[in-house]
């Protein structure tokens, strides 16, 4: 952040002196009072959430002691990185190794994997037959889906629907489900 200097008029007051700027043109003197601060001199405004998080990202455990904490931080001599020449940082090809092995795991895995297409049972859903659920279940659905059908053609009997193809479908399945309420009905009694 810049700092601005201020300079001092005759009467005591604070001033930011006249700057030119990048097109050569300059800016007029500003009077400041006291106490001000520049926009750019306010530090950012930083939630409670964001100060608690910025201090527990240290990547070190809850609670450890400071002294512990430092030694920590401080690199060892031994870490994986060679010096040779001061200010020369090399690494060792550990990581790398890994990285390639990594790599091979994930091709054998993938080269054993087998794609096997699903097969689909040729079974056709027949509405005639009884299913395996409780047959009193499925007369009341059936005696349902009547019902419907039945009012349906009362309101286009009167005018006061026009079908679409769905309701022309459900009127058309009306032999079929009035066939299979018989049968339903032969078999419970």
């Amino acid at each position: 952040m810049a700092t601005t200097s201020y300079e001092h008029d005759g009467a005591g007051g604070k001033f930011i002196p006249a700057t030119q700027r990048p097109d050569g043109t300059w800016r007029k003197p500003r009077r400041v009072k006291d106490g001000y601060i520049p926009q750019e001199e306010i530090p950012l405004y930083e939630s409670k959430g964001k100060q608690f998080k910025a201090r527990q990202n240290t990547g070190l455990p809850v609670g450890l002691p400071p002294e512990l904490a430092e030694e920590i931080r401080k690199p060892k001599k031994g870490s994986g990185i060679i010096q040779p020449i001061p200010g020369m940082v090399v690494n060792i090809e550990k990581k790398k190794k890994k990285k390639k092995s990594a790599v091979n795991e994930v091709a054998d895995r993938l080269s054993k994997v087998e794609i096997i297409e699903p097969t689909f049972n040729e079974a056709v859903h027949q509405p005639n037959t009884i299913s395996a659920s409780d047959p009193n279940k499925r007369l009341k659905n059936l005696r349902k889906k009547l019902r419907d059908i039945e009012t349906l053609e009362e309101k286009i009997n009167i005018g006061a629907l026009n079908p679409d193809k769905d309701q022309k479908d459900k009127i058309s399945k009306k032999i079929e489900i009035i066939k299979a309420i018989e049968e339903l009905e032969k078999c419970s009694f």
